[in-house]
């Protein structure tokens, strides 16, 4: 009989108290190339929120385990897997894109390259806060060529994408502008390394971000384009790239012209479809920066396994910092 672990899933979708269940699974083993990891902490995200509710299709074929991110320690390996990974602390992305072993769970399989190193060092609690917000920020920020003395733009530089974002794009030579809407979410900000914070709920927005980059942005990593992109494109210096990683029920109204004048790009990224290239240089850059003592965690919200569905509701409310799930 396989050994048992204990797992939140849920076999359709629908509000978190309704579908998730804590409930004693088989504990999953290592198939070749994979690793299994015991966890000791997991990242909730909006992505995972989406696929439990139905925004997104989840496309189940079985009972799904929530989570994307988490961190933990590798206790078993498959064949082709160096064995001397066994005992290495590990952070965990892409854990539930197309299986079934996320990481609301005591144990998880992934292939190993989806298992990174992480040092001493850096806190369980920041390697659960890697995988989906910090990867998205590198792509988002790096895509399209170095930033060194660039001027950058951030989004919403509270949440776990814009923080993340702040404090890469600094490491990597940029000046950074981020929008908050309120002071709670400055303080954070400023603490990232943002250079000017701008209440975007405040009139003359535009004139202080110019303000603060008379040159203009020459990259934006934009969490609601509908809603900023007539500010994005105000600030923009020509050739500026304007790259968006969320979508809402909202659709942006596009004025061709005035992206056309500026020669302006407007890129849309989903970060479990970008180039595997790309993704393997993001987790590299989120790893360096890790190694290099760049990244820090938001404040943090800590939920129990059991009560995950508590955790998936403090995303979807909107909670200012990072949730996570401890693993018993």
């Amino acid at each position: 009989m396989p050994e048992a672990m204990i797992a939140v899933r849920y076999a359709r979708t629908g509000p978190a108290q309704a579908v998730l269940r804590a409930e004693e699974v088989a504990r999953p083993d290592p198939g070749p190339g994979e690793v299994r990891v015991r966890l000791a902490v997991a990242g909730v995200n909006p992505t995972d929120v989406k696929s439990r509710s139905g925004t997104t299709p989840a496309g189940l074929e079985q009972p799904q385990i929530p989570g994307q991110d988490g961190a933990g320690t590798i206790d078993a390996v498959g064949a082709g897997v160096d064995e001397q990974r066994v005992g290495e602390r590990v952070w965990v992305y892409f854990a539930a894109l197309g299986r079934p072993w996320g990481t609301a769970a005591q144990w998880t399989v992934v292939p190993a390259e989806q298992a990174v190193a992480l040092p001493d060092e850096a806190s369980l609690e920041l390697g659960a806060s890697l995988g989906i917000p910090a990867v998205t920020a590198h792509h988002c920020l790096l895509a399209d060529g170095p930033i060194d003395g660039r001027w950058v733009l951030v989004a919403g530089g509270a949440g776990a994408v814009g923080h993340a974002a702040i404090e890469l794009a600094r490491d990597a030579g940029a000046r950074v502008v981020t929008t908050v809407s309120n002071a709670e979410k400055a303080a954070l900000a400023e603490q990232a390394g943002a250079e000017a914070v701008i209440n975007y709920r405040q009139p003359g927005a535009v004139q202080r971000i110019a303000g603060a980059a008379p040159g203009g942005i020459d990259r934006v990593v934009e969490v609601a384009l509908a809603a900023n992109l007539d500010l994005d494109v105000e600030v923009c210096a020509p050739y500026a790239v304007i790259t968006t990683y969320a979508a809402d029920e909202h659709t942006p109204q596009l004025n061709v012209r005035r992206l056309m004048g500026p020669n302006l790009v407007l890129r849309f990224v989903l970060v479990y479809g970008i180039p595997k290239t790309a993704l393997r240089a993001a987790v590299a850059g989120v790893s360096e920066a890790v190694a290099a003592g760049v990244l820090t965690t938001l404040p943090l919200h800590r939920f129990a396994l059991q009560d995950a569905a508590h955790a998936h509701e403090a995303v979807e409310s909107g909670a200012v910092g990072k949730v996570l799930i401890d693993i018993p």
